[in-house]
């Protein structure tokens, strides 16, 4: 059914939203003051798609990329730079304040275009085509991107070729998940899906040189094509371990540790919770005695050998620690003058409410979703600690998300 509705506001999602004849309407694509013609999505969701903006806002302005409005990668190309970054700020204040938290919010650090080095796609075949890219907005197609302002130059570069060497991989499966990094060796892939054969493989292997590729990784079994691929957290080159969490932009890395450095001062001796790779661990470590906390053993042992062949570093100590199951006591948290955790997307409310009974002086949050982080928060609030600083960082160009820093004092 189609109709013509105002878009009232943004959703937390960047939809627009409608009142409609029973229930909201979430139209992507929108902003809020303009009317639209949509069509609602059978079967009573509540989405519609955009047909036709019929009165546009005085903040809409052209998208860069030519896939945007059928790409699901992008939420928020058509809004003006300043209001986007408001709205984005706006989402941090609002999670904040669902949990009681009335803390001032610093602006926004932004990004610059070209600076993601990690992204995931989809390879498939679709319509008789072969693609590699991005689904469809609110659907399981693949659109084929052989362009993306949001990634790295090299990954840009690499696609086209990529998609016509990583095909004969498929065999017989319809579809298979790529992910690529760009490394100091060349890019990393991972892929989960594939089917290859011997000659497949020893195919690509060939090419790899070529179109930059270190290391293919298939379904866990890795292939060394080239040099062992290899990222630089702070001054450190770490080996990268495939599919290791990475922080999706060097640049906003780059923010994130300076925010992170700056909330701990002076501290000695630190314990970096989810440590990862040692993003943190490694930044921190040049001036004070770090303890890394991470359950993932093949980060943690990259990690340990990066602080091992790293001279001038203070003592770094690594520890395989579930801090979901098992999180750190008030007994273990003593001696520590700070304490920094940058947990999943799930947040650490276990953690969060050992550290709530801790003496520690400094604490420092860094998390992707507001909401978990707000909950968090307010148990570390609720157990005597003061928010001291809020600093929302835009990694997730164009998207819904926000990387967020939060320093927390007693």
């Amino acid at each position: 059914m189609e109709l013509e509705v105002e878009i009232i506001r943004l959703g937390a999602q960047g939809d627009g939203v409608a009142e409609g004849p029973e229930r909201p309407i979430f139209v992507p694509f929108t902003l809020p003051g303009e009317r639209v013609r949509v069509e609602l999505d059978e079967g009573g969701s509540g989405h519609a798609g955009l047909l036709e903006v019929l009165e546009p806002s005085p903040d809409r302005v052209a998208p860069i990329c030519p896939h945007f409005g059928s790409c699901g990668g992008c939420a928020l190309q058509h809004m003006e730079s300043h209001v986007y970054l408001r709205w984005k700020r706006a989402q941090v204040v609002a999670a904040l304040r669902s949990r009681g938290l009335d803390a001032e919010i610093e602006e926004v650090r932004p990004v610059p275009l070209g600076s993601r080095r990690r992204a995931s796609l989809a390879l498939g075949r679709f319509a008789g085509r072969l693609a590699l890219g991005y689904r469809r907005a609110r659907s399981h197609d693949l659109i084929d991107v052989a362009t993306c302002p949001v990634l790295s130059p090299p990954i840009v570069a690499s696609l086209p070729k990529l998609k016509g060497a990583l095909a004969p991989l498929l065999g017989g499966n319809g579809e298979a998940k790529i992910t690529v990094t760009e490394t100091g060796a060349g890019l990393d892939i991972v892929a989960e899906g594939l089917r290859p054969t011997a000659a497949t493989l020893g195919a690509f292997a060939g090419q790899a040189a070529a179109l930059g590729v270190a290391r293919l990784t298939v379904d866990g079994e890795s292939i060394a094509v080239g040099a062992t691929p290899t990222v630089t957290l702070g001054d450190v080159a770490v080996r990268l371990p495939p599919g290791a969490f990475l922080q999706a932009s060097r640049e906003a890395e780059g923010v994130l540790v300076g925010l992170v450095r700056e909330s701990v001062g002076g501290a000695k001796r630190i314990a970096d919770m989810f440590a990862g790779l040692g993003t943190f661990t490694l930044a921190l470590a040049g001036k004070a005695a770090v303890d890394a906390f991470e359950a993932d053993e093949a980060a943690l042992a990259a990690l340990a050998e990066a602080a091992r062949r790293t001279p001038k570093l203070k003592p770094v100590r690594t520890f395989i620690r579930d801090l979901f199951r098992s999180p750190l006591g008030a007994k273990e948290l003593q001696g520590y003058d700070a304490v920094v955790f940058d947990p999943p997307r799930a947040g650490a409310s276990a953690q969060a409410a050992e550290l709530a009974k801790s003496r520690v002086p400094k604490l420092v949050a860094v998390s992707c979703n507001p909401g978990t982080l707000a909950r968090d928060l307010r148990l570390l609030v609720d157990g005597g600690y003061r928010i001291a600083r809020i600093v929302p960082v835009d990694q997730f160009l164009f998207s819904p998300h926000i990387e967020v820093v939060a320093h927390l004092t007693r």
